[in-house]
């Protein structure tokens, strides 16, 4: 299983308009798209897993594709990002 970032999403984009998006390259096995929490619009981007061949082709069809009149960024998400806030102390 293989997790994708996916930005440059629309405001009035939803789980299933998404879905629907990828479910072109294989099957979508989760979807969250962050939201505002004041307005609970979509802010912009989301994370999508699916298997690793498909998450490999749909990569490469839809990175850069204009999606609602903007370029979609769409790649592997960053694990070697530490999941703490900050730096942590320096001794």
């Amino acid at each position: 299983m293989k997790k994708i970032f996916v930005g440059g999403l629309p405001q009035d984009a939803n789980d299933a308009s998404v879905t629907e998006l990828f479910s072109e390259f294989g099957t979508v096995r989760s979807i969250k798209l962050v939201t505002d929490v004041f307005s609970g619009r979509c802010r912009g981007f989301g994370f999508i897993e699916m298997e690793g061949h498909e998450a490999r082709a749909a990569i490469e069809a839809l990175d850069g594709r204009m999606y609602n009149n903007a370029p979609l960024k769409v790649r592997f998400e960053d694990t070697t990002r530490s999941k703490g806030k900050g730096r942590g102390r320096r001794r």
